[in-house]
C-alpha cells in the first residue's frame, strides 16, 4: 500500500497500538499498575511497553510527582491522536462482529442524565439492542473535563461554561421555573421582586449548570438571595422544597411531575421567563466515530 505522495509506509515504524493503549491508559489511571488492570496486562508488561515507547519517540511522556505519573507537555501533545487512533482501530474491528457492540460513553450534567437522556437510551436500545451504553451523571465542568479528557465520546451540558478544545452542538431549549411547596406564603400569589429577595432559598452547588443559569437570572433582578442550602442532587432540593425549607429554582423538566401531583406549586413572579440552550459537546479536534455520530442524530431527532 503506498501514501498519497507514492512512498511507501516507513518501514522502520516502531509504534503500535499496544504501546499507545498502555500510554493512554496510564495518562488516564495516573500509574502503570492502575493501567495494567485496565488493559488487563501484568505490570511489568505495562511498564515495558511504555518504556518502548518513550524509547521509540524518544522523548519522556510522563513526570512522576509522588507515586502518580502526570502527563508532561510531550505526553498532553501525544494523547489526542493516541486515542483518536485507537478509537479507530476498535471501530475497525467493530466491522466484522455485530453493529454498534463498541459502548457508547457519554456524560451529562445532573438535569440531562436524570430526566432528559434516559428516555432517548431507552429508544436508542430498542432500536440497537446489541448497543451498550455507558452513561456517567455529573455538573456541567465534571462533563466538559471529561469530554476534553476523552475519558467519553460526548458530553451534555446545561450551563454556559465552554472551553477551547471543545465544540458545542445547540439542543434543547430549557426554562427555569421557581417552585414551593403549595403551603408556602408566596404560593398562589403573585411575589414580588421584594418578596423574592427576602425569602430563604434551596439552590444546587455553584459548579452546576443550573446554579449558573439561576444566579445570572436571580441576581440580576433580585441582588444578593439568602441561600440557606446547597445541595448537589435535584431531588434533593425537590424533596427540601415540598417540605417548605424554602424556594428552589430548578429546570422544568425536574420538576414535571411533581408540579402536575401538586407537591409542588409553580411561584407567580414579575421576573422575565429565563430560557437557555441545551447543548451537546464533542472535543473539538476528534473525528467522530459512527456509533457517536448514530446517536447525536438520535437525540437530535
Amino acid at each position: 500500500m503506498t501514501t498519497k505522495t507514492g512512498q511507501y509506509p516507513d518501514p522502520r515504524l516502531r509504534l503500535n497500538l499496544r504501546q499507545l493503549e498502555v500510554f493512554v491508559a496510564t495518562a488516564r489511571a495516573g500509574s502503570t499498575r492502575a493501567a495494567a488492570e485496565r488493559v488487563a496486562r501484568s505490570q511489568s508488561a505495562a511498564s515495558a511497553a511504555l518504556a518502548e515507547l518513550e524509547a521509540a519517540l524518544g522523548a519522556p511522556l510522563f513526570d512522576r510527582i509522588g507515586r502518580r505519573l502526570v502527563l508532561n507537555e510531550n505526553g498532553r501533545a501525544l494523547l489526542p491522536g493516541a486515542i483518536a487512533l485507537l478509537d479507530h482501530a476498535a471501530e475497525l474491528q467493530g466491522l466484522l462482529v455485530a453493529e454498534h457492540r463498541l459502548p457508547l460513553r457519554v456524560a451529562a450534567s445532573l438535569t440531562i442524565g436524570e430526566y432528559l437522556l434516559p428516555e432517548r437510551i431507552a429508544r436508542w436500545k430498542r432500536e440497537h439492542p446489541q448497543s451498550t451504553v455507558q452513561l456517567t451523571i455529573g455538573n456541567t465542568s465534571e462533563v466538559i473535563r471529561s469530554v476534553v479528557d476523552m475519558d467519553v465520546d460526548m458530553g451534555f451540558i446545561e450551563g454556559p461554561q465552554t472551553h477551547p478544545q471543545v465544540q458545542l452542538q445547540r439542543w434543547l431549549v430549557d426554562e427555569l421555573v421557581i417552585v414551593s411547596a403549595p403551603t408556602h406564603p408566596l404560593a398562589g400569589r403573585i411575589a414580588t421582586n421584594q418578596q423574592l429577595a427576602d425569602a430563604t432559598w434551596i439552590m444546587r452547588e455553584p459548579a452546576s449548570g443550573t446554579r449558573q443559569a439561576a444566579d445570572a437570572w436571580l441576581l440580576e433582578h433580585l441582588g444578593v438571595l439568602r441561600v440557606d442550602c446547597e445541595l448537589g442532587s435535584s431531588e434533593a432540593i425537590k424533596r427540601l422544597a415540598a417540605a417548605g425549607t424554602g424556594l428552589a429554582c430548578v429546570s422544568r423538566h425536574a420538576v414535571i411531575a411533581e408540579l402536575a401531583q401538586g407537591a409542588l406549586v409553580e411561584l407567580r413572579t414579575r421576573l422575565p421567563r429565563s430560557q437557555r440552550r441545551l447543548a451537546i459537546a464533542v472535543r473539538r479536534d476528534r473525528r467522530l466515530g459512527r456509533l457517536t455520530e448514530d446517536f447525536m442524530r438520535h437525540c437530535m431527532a
